[in-house]
């Protein structure tokens, strides 16, 4: 059990530095006046999902969700 412990530990300590790697990769959201007048609506707004800045938010959600995961389990009594 101590082991599975340690494994989940690094994997951890992996997530926190890529997730707060890959958070300061991204782009600040401003939402000016820009997207009021319709500029939301040229080719980086409507193919965000498949740009860099996309790439990046799915990666941002997908290592939100596995240092919660892994936070939850290894608050659990089991490995006491």
């Amino acid at each position: 059990m101590e082991i599975l412990k340690i494994v989940l530990m690094i994997i951890f300590a992996i997530d926190c530095i890529a997730l707060t790697a890959i958070v300061l990769m991204q782009e600040g959201k401003s939402a000016g006046l820009g997207t009021i007048s319709g500029m939301a609506d040229t080719y980086w707004g409507q193919n965000k999902g498949r740009s860099m800045e996309g790439a990046l938010v799915k990666s941002t959600k997908f290592l939100a969700v596995l240092f919660i995961v892994l936070a939850a389990v290894l608050n659990l009594k089991v490995f006491a």
